[in-house]
């Protein structure tokens, strides 16, 4: 069992370390969709018609629903809101796991990137996972999501309709139901966007908290079949971690100004 967790500028445990991410992998496209639908290179309201080779099972509602044609901010809720699979299918032909690559590389992911589609169950034949990472090339890209950017603030929009609020969540006293980005720091309650990942042997929470100062995170836990649940709780332990940092405000600046990032840290990913 391993559990890589990253703070930029406060908190490197195993963050180097490549793991299965899970769903939290979906992020990829997710940040894909909103550059290009904050640049004008897609239209949100544009329809997606859902091919039978999108249908998934696992996480989702869209093989339950009637519907089979969806609007591309559709999809992105979806998959962000519930982890749709099939949505995220749909998702990822729409735009193409090529250029999903190459937005990932313009934002300073390396190692960090998503290998395959989704697909339930994944056989030998098929790529070992749908996506892979490190703690820290993640956690760098949450803690740039801070709103100032259309896309990140459309990117975090969509990750607040997160149900899943089981892991690093469940340790910070928050409306889940809070979908906007504080313009000011939170005192005595939290706000939170995050994407989770669940898959045999995973366990995966990446997110940006809003306390008294705002704070980019990634833990990835990866282990056995079976240690789900001990996974589970390793992520809620490091989410106390978390919870200590966020609500303590960001240290001066030597111009005195205070840092919106963890630890004043000037590090965010670069966009081309």
């Amino acid at each position: 069992m391993i559990v890589a967790m990253s703070v930029p500028g406060e908190i490197a445990i195993h963050d180097d370390v490549e793991l299965p991410l899970a769903s939290t992998g979906k992020l990829l496209p997710l940040a894909t969709a909103a550059r290009m639908i904050a640049s004008g290179e897609l239209d949100p309201a544009a329809e997606v018609e859902v091919l039978e080779e999108d249908l998934c099972g696992g996480s989702g509602l869209l093989t339950a629903l009637s519907g089979r044609r969806w609007t591309l901010t559709d999809l992105a809720l979806l998959t962000a809101s519930v982890s749709d699979n099939t949505a995220t299918n749909a998702l990822l032909r729409t735009l193409g796991l090529e250029r999903v690559a190459e937005e990932a590389a313009r934002l300073g992911f390396v190692r960090t990137r998503v290998l395959d589609r989704i697909r339930e169950p994944r056989l030998p034949s098929d790529p070992p996972a749908f996506a892979v990472g490190t703690a820290d090339e993640l956690a760098r890209f949450a803690a740039r999501l801070d709103g100032a950017e259309p896309w990140t603030r459309l990117l975090l929009g969509w990750m607040a309709h997160n149900t899943d609020r089981s892991m690093v969540p469940a340790v910070l006293p928050h409306d889940p139901e809070d979908r906007e980005l504080p313009e000011a720091p939170q005192h005595g309650r939290f706000w939170v966007a995050n994407k989770t990942g669940i898959d045999q042997g995973v366990r995966a929470d990446v997110g940006v908290v809003v306390g008294a100062r705002r704070i980019g995170y990634a833990v990835l836990a990866s282990g056995p079949a079976g240690a789900e649940f001990a996974l589970a709780e390793r992520v809620r332990q490091a989410g106390i971690s978390i919870r200590s940092l966020a609500v303590t405000p960001a240290p001066e600046d030597p111009h005195g100004a205070a840092s919106a990032s963890a630890g004043g840290s000037r590090a965010a990913l670069r966009a081309g």
